[in-house]
């Protein structure tokens, strides 16, 4: 018999061999000390890789990661595993089994990890949800059986639970705030190391039936011999990942849970504020303070495909910091998502190659209004009072989600030193917040329609104040398509999308004057300013073509265009409108290892922007390389140019300014990412703006221990703009529109570091310290004009008539008189240092499934000071005596099952 015949099922030939020995295959793979280079290579055809779930019902199972209860003895143990990495399609050097048990509640997974030298298995322990380089085994359950979506079940050799959900049919498309209460435990012997993992079926989503039929993939990591063994693989010139799942069949008698899960918690903050932030004059401004808040989140299942998450008076006080920036462009800063009931399952709301419709930040954000008085006592961000979505997967395909939230109406106390009294001002109105996102699955290369709609509606009445600065109500929405082709190979996709804001004149008026939009430019004739408009209607639409998969060439090509009056950023995210962009790529790729390469890429990039009224306002061309050499280490070389063009943004609402033509490349590197210290650098030079840029920055990881993980990333950053935009006076004459747009040169430097410890206690307790000193310096000087609309270059102030002197004041404080003929102004100082530390330590045990405890100390220091030196090493220091605040905070969160 001819083992590798085209339809012999996966392991046959293992089989009859083991059969002829008459042993159980179990006991005959256990008796063969657990190598796998003997037994004849397995197929990878996942059409033909099945196992069967036994049924356990009425057994008690210990869940202690022994294997040691009789009933594995009964089990499908699964073996026939192949290596995708380092050499694909070949036997794994370890032999791992794997076997499954149900009853009415819960699926439970046994595995054998077979270990040549058991004492040499990497088992650090990391904190809940990391793997680090621990050897690791990972279950994925296609639950739906729509070969698209996929939960993944991790558990490390240390007893580490991690695991994540896949929205789409991608490997590397993980969403890690899926956080399911399920219970894993290994042991280490002298075979290797064993794995238990229980399951419940409430923590699953699955179609309700008599008979379940889930794809499976099993995925053993082993981090010290770079090697990565798959029940099935998908090759690594191919697309797909849970379209390639082998089948999981015999689970029966089960029935999607109503699943009502119950969450109360209690947390109190204690705020110590430096005294030397606090003005003795300020009575809102105490040197501590300390607060209680309650709250909970409820999850509750609608059907079987559907869960409904709900939470009253929600709590973020254990999330990360922000980073530190100084941003001195036009653009928007925006900063992820760290808030848990925002981010678990926010995939749903997003979709690939698509408008920002949905930026959750902006529900709970800080409050826009404005106070008068000396002082006041203002919220940090308005009050999420309740929120809630629902979210899940039909069995036709359909994935549903709809977010709501309220926030309340804010209001801050002020005082006035000269009257003595006290008065209250509302700084935010009431807003009602809606999501919606309905995507529809089709075809047999699961190709997808969707449509997303969002709102908001603020509580505001006329001739309130904040109805100058924010909008009534605003509304987004379109839909979107994405044509799959030949398994996923080629891939078509579009959008069209519409938005709608509405308020008063001059909030309008305001968004029209935005740096997103300008509608007032002098010298464009293709859009309009009306401060009389109490509306806006604007429109986004884009077309992609790509092959995704080949042995070697790889390609893209787009069209986007959003219009001038395109606007999201009442509840979405947008950084500029009144654009069309239009590129095309093109990439040669090798995924097998030759003599120098494990795998390596070129792809060489182009693409042309344009504003509406046809101004060329980029054109660009880059070449990327990545190469991995044979010893995993990788380099990674890139460089560009973008060509001379005009820029409609640089004179912040004037004319259009020329954008020299600049040069940049890159070069990164680092070590084999599973080695025990990982290394890596990044480098970047450009000479944008007549200037040039030079960032350096790396990282460095290791384990000191087995309990203990240490990373570190240095960076650094110095910048010369001889473009930097500074201010817009007006002027007598009607040169340059009647206004002066006055830039100047600006020399940047920035040193920055992120610092961070873990250690573990146990899988269930760990201790999270980190840090991030922070400090950036600018100086201006060489100040001049815009001599007129579209020149490359400015009319320097002390050469064509002008004077500029450079006034001193006795505390240092520089300032500039510019006369020019008739006319003189002053031109203030802009020199600054930004000092920032901020650090946080938590401690997180979760002293029971799905129940924690938090203690986190967090610290929040900085300065600011009218000086321009630049930074050296010690610089950073400075940050660390900088005023600031100290919080303690204690959560207490109680998960109840309740069905």
């Amino acid at each position: 018999m001819m083992c590798g015949a085209k339809y012999i099922k996966a392991g046959l030939c293992t089989l009859l061999g083991v059969v002829a020995m008459g042993l159980p295959a179990h006991a005959a793979a256990q008796d063969s000390g657990g190598r796998g280079s003997g037994d004849s290579v397995p197929s990878n055809d996942f059409e033909s890789k099945t196992v069967t779930a036994i049924s356990a019902e009425g057994v008690d199972i210990s869940v202690d990661g022994k294997l040691d209860d009789a009933i594995w003895q009964e089990a499908q143990f699964i073996s026939d595993f192949l290596q995708k990495e380092p050499e694909q399609g070949v036997m794994p050097s370890e032999r791992t089994e794997v076997a499954f048990l149900y009853d009415d509640g819960n699926l439970y997974i046994g595995a054998r990890m077979y270990s040549e030298n058991p004492e040499e298995i990497a088992a650090l322990m990391t904190r809940r949800d990391q793997t680090g380089q621990a050897e690791s085994l990972r279950v994925f359950l296609d639950t739906f059986h729509d070969r698209r979506t996929a939960y993944a079940f991790v558990v490390t050799a240390a007893g580490v639970r991690v695991d994540w959900f896949h929205s789409r049919d991608s490997e590397f498309s993980r969403d890690g705030s899926f956080s399911p209460v399920w219970l894993a435990r290994t042991n280490i012997d002298s075979e290797g190391w064993t794995a238990e993992m229980k399951i419940p079926f409430s923590q699953l989503r699955f179609n309700d039936a008599d008979v379940q039929t889930w794809g499976l993939n099993v995925v053993r990591t082993i981090p010290a011999k770079n090697e990565d063994i798959f029940w099935t693989y998908v090759p690594r010139d191919e697309t797909g990942w849970s379209s390639r799942f082998g089948t999981l069949t015999g689970v029966q008698g089960i029935k999607p849970s109503r699943r009502i899960e119950l969450l109360p918690f209690f947390a109190s903050d204690t705020r110590v504020t430096s005294s030397s932030l606090v003005d003795p004059a300020d009575p809102f401004n105490g040197t501590s303070e300390v607060t209680q808040r309650i709250g909970a989140d409820l999850k509750m299942g609608l059907g079987p495909n559907l869960t409904l998450d709900a939470t009253v008076n929600p709590d973020f006080g254990q999330i990360n910091f922000d980073p530190a920036v100084v941003n001195l462009s036009g653009f928007e800063t925006f900063f992820g998502e760290q808030r848990p009931f925002f981010n678990e399952g926010s995939q749903i709301f997003r979709a690939r190659n698509a408008p920002g419709y949905f930026f959750s930040r902006r529900i709970g954000e800080s409050p826009h209004g404005s106070t008068s008085g000396d002082f006041s006592d203002r919220p940090a961000a308005a009050t999420i009072l309740g929120a809630a979505k629902v979210s899940g997967r039909l069995g036709s395909g359909l994935s549903i989600g709809i977010l709501g939230a309220v926030t309340a109406r804010e209001t801050a106390e002020t005082f006035s030193v000269s009257s003595g009294e006290f008065g209250r001002e509302e700084v935010e109105p009431s807003a009602g917040w809606g999501v919606v996102r309905l995507q529809q699955e089709f075809g047999a290369d699961a190709s997808t329609i969707g449509i997303t709609m969002t709102g908001v509606r603020r509580g505001i009445s006329d001739g309130d104040p904040l109805a100058e600065i924010l909008n009534r109500q605003a509304f987004t929405g379109g839909t979107d398509f994405l044509l799959r082709f030949n398994g996923g190979q080629y891939e078509l996709n579009g959008h069209l999308g519409a938005s709608y804001i509405q308020g008063d004149s001059l909030a309008i008026a305001a968004r029209q004057t935005s740096f997103v939009h300008r509608f007032d430019r002098p010298d464009q004739d293709h859009v309009s300013f009306d401060p009389s408009r109490t509306s806006l209607f604007g429109y986004s639409a884009g077309l992609q073509f790509r092959k995704n998969s080949g042995k070697h060439w790889l390609y893209n090509l787009g069209l986007w265009a959003d219009s001038p009056a395109w606007e999201l950023n009442d509840i979405g995210r947008l950084g500029l409108a009144d654009d069309i962009q239009q590129w095309g790529g093109l990439t040669y790729r090798s995924t097998e290892p030759g003599k120098l390469f494990r795998n390596y890429r070129l792809s060489i990039n182009g693409g042309n922007g344009w504003n509406f009224g046809g101004v060329r306002k980029s054109s660009w061309l880059s070449m990327s390389t990545n190469f991995t050499f044979l010893n995993f280490m990788w380099v990674n070389p890139f460089a560009g140019h973008n060509f001379d063009a005009l820029s409609d943004n640089l004179t912040r609402g004037g004319p259009l300014m020329g954008q020299p033509g600049n040069e940049w490349a890159g070069l990164n590197f680092g070590n084999n990412f599973s080695s025990k210290t990982r290394w890596s650098i990044n480098t970047f030079f450009n000479n944008r703006n007549r200037g040039f840029t030079r960032n350096i920055g790396g990282s460095l990881s290791f384990e000191p221990g087995d309990r203990v993980r240490v990373s570190f990333s240095p960076r650094y950053s110095r910048r010369t703009s001889r473009l930097q935009y500074v201010t817009t006076l007006d002027r007598a004459t009607d040169r340059t529109f009647g206004q002066r747009f006055i830039f100047s040169t600006l020399e940047q430097s920035t040193l920055s570091s992120s610092f961070s410890l873990n250690y573990s206690f146990s899988p269930d307790m760990n201790l999270d310290v980190s840090a991030e000193p922070f400090t950036s310096t600018g100086r201006f000087s060489e100040f001049g004009e815009l001599p007129a609309a579209s020149s490359f270059d400015l009319r320097q102030y002390g050469t064509d008539g002008t004077t500029l002197t450079e006034v001193v004041d006795a505390d240092g404080i520089r300032s500039f008189d510019v006369t020019d003929g008739a006319e003189s102004f002053t031109l203030g100082d802009n020199d600054f240092t930004s000092l920032s530390f901020q650090s946080r330590v938590v401690l997180r045990w979760e002293f029971k499934p799905g129940s924690t405890f938090f203690f986190t100390w967090r610290q929040s220091r900085n300065d600011f000071e009218s000086v321009g030196d630049f930074v050296t090493p010690g610089s950073l220091f400075d940050s660390f005596s900088s005023p600031g605040t100290n919080t303690l905070s204690v959560k207490f969160s109680y998960w109840l099952p309740i069905s």
